[in-house]
């Protein structure tokens, strides 16, 4: 490699860079990987969290222990992070707090459940506004479309939002209403026409209306109220859709795998569809959630061990692109935990934080390496999304890293959880791996101050 000053060099036995894992030298500088090669020296000792050693022209060199991988920076493509309007659900300090402690170094927040939610270019002033000076990791935001705010995306677009979200249900919260098949289809036209791709929670109305209500504290009442024919028949229209708009489009939390059939097909024919999956669909499973255990609700609900073996096969074969959190938050109250009832509780799990070890916990038994979970977690999700800075090792990108122990292993204790709220369905598990450091642009990621940016997509006009 070139000599010449440098501001940081970080050495790895394993490195996981885009075409394979091996040992690799990152050099950095001014935020960015300057180069990628081999190891122009033999590794150092250990540095702690802020220390290195001096190299050639005043490097600064890291050099990961031996149980160590250098990780790209996850992407996290789908965070509620509900400020303002809703910050005591959740904020933009506490929710990229606990992103990089989970070595997530980009989110992409999604237009719901702020208020005011962001639907038009005044609310997305608003949420930046809010979110300017607190934010500990990158920070993007997606646009939502709703009944009547057809106009309002073309300003959206033009002031850096990464896309459109629509519901065609109820989200949960009445300012931000779902489309109708029309609306849909009116909505995929317009962002096709700017550009764009339009993300959809995608359970159809009509079929969870004909499905028995939720009874109480019973998990296979709530799990029958939302049944996998609603994503199926929701994910068709979508596709129908966004073949006649010619529009990009991406299912958002896919957890029925029963809809897989249909999202290969609609590829196979050349359709631009891309599909999700969260990390609570991948390692838990219905059959384990007790009567009353509504820190395990959200929406789509997790579905049976059967289900889930083919949400992994579905990754396998490059079916599902992304594993993204979902973080969606509330404060406990509204979890209803004390009296247990399915019905009223917040449907939401907050895994920003835990994401990358309960996906590798469970990969790892599966067979997949590091390589897919840098694939699923970091490269996929930033091209999804348009974010062509971010999700890999390689010189010209932002130099963001994580030093990743996958062999090693803790319990979940969630006071040591940095989101607002505690609740978690993993308390008490035992994970493995884990997140040592995460640099954001060559910066160590230590909690103060905030060192993240806003971010716009790229090819905004203003």
């Amino acid at each position: 490699m070139r000599s010449g000053d440098r501001q940081l060099v970080i050495q790895a036995r394993r490195a996981v860079l885009p075409d394979g894992t091996r040992p690799a030298e990152v050099r950095i500088s001014a935020g960015r990987i300057d180069e990628v090669g081999p190891i122009t020296s033999p590794p150092g000792p250990r540095a702690g969290p802020g220390g290195g050693r001096a190299g050639l022209g005043g490097e600064k060199v890291i050099t990961l222990a031996d149980d160590e991988v250098l990780l790209p920076g996850l992407v996290d493509t789908h965070v509620h992070v509900n400020e303002p309007g809703r910050t005591d659900w959740e904020g933009f300090a506490t929710a990229t707090r606990a992103a990089a402690a989970g070595g997530i170094t980009t989110i992409v927040d999604m237009p719901l459940n702020s208020i005011p939610p962001t639907t038009n270019a005044g609310a997305l002033r608003i949420k930046r506004e809010e979110a300017a000076g607190q934010v500990h990791v990158d920070v993007g935001f997606w646009g939502g479309a709703v009944p009547g705010s057809l106009g309002f995306m073309p300003a959206l677009h033009r002031d850096g939002v990464f896309g459109f979200k629509v519901f065609l249900r109820d989200s949960g919260v009445p300012e931000f209403p779902p489309v109708d098949q029309a609306g849909l289809g009116a909505v995929m036209e317009r962002a096709a026409a700017l550009g764009s791709v339009v993300l959809v929670h995608a359970e159809d109305a009509a079929v969870i209306a004909a499905a028995p209500p939720t009874a109480g504290r019973g998990y296979a009442s709530y799990q029958a109220s939302r049944p996998p024919a609603a994503e199926v028949a929701a994910i068709a229209q979508v596709i129908e859709a966004a073949e006649r708009a010619g529009a990009r489009a991406h299912i958002l939390h896919l957890s029925a795998a029963d809809a897989l059939p249909l999202l290969e097909a609609a590829r196979s024919r050349g359709a631009a569809i891309t599909v999700e999956t969260c990390p609570h669909y991948l390692a838990l499973a219905a059959e384990d959630i007790p009567d009353g255990a509504t820190q395990f609700k959200c929406a789509p609900p997790i579905r049976e061990r059967a289900n889930r073996e083919r949400l992994w096969q579905a990754l396998r074969a490059g079916i599902i692109d992304c594993v993204v959190s979902d973080h969606s938050p509330c404060p406990p109250a509204m979890k209803h935990l004390a009296d247990g009832d399915f019905g009223t509780a917040w449907g939401g799990i907050s895994s920003v934080q835990l994401s990358l070890p309960v996906v590798w916990t469970q990969a790892r038994e599966r067979g997949f390496s590091l390589d897919d979970i840098a694939r699923w977690m970091a490269a996929r999700p930033a091209e999804v999304a348009g974010l062509t800075g971010k999700g890999r090792i390689a010189a010209g990108l932002d130099a963001d890293l994580v030093a990743f122990a996958p062999d090693d292993g803790f319990e979940v204790d969630p006071l040591r959880l940095h989101h607002r709220h505690k609740v978690t369905p993993y308390a008490g598990q035992r994970l493995t791996g884990v997140v040592r450091r995460t640099w954001l642009r060559g910066t160590p990621v230590d909690g103060d101050p905030p060192s993240g940016r806003l971010l716009a997509r790229q090819g905004r006009t203003r």
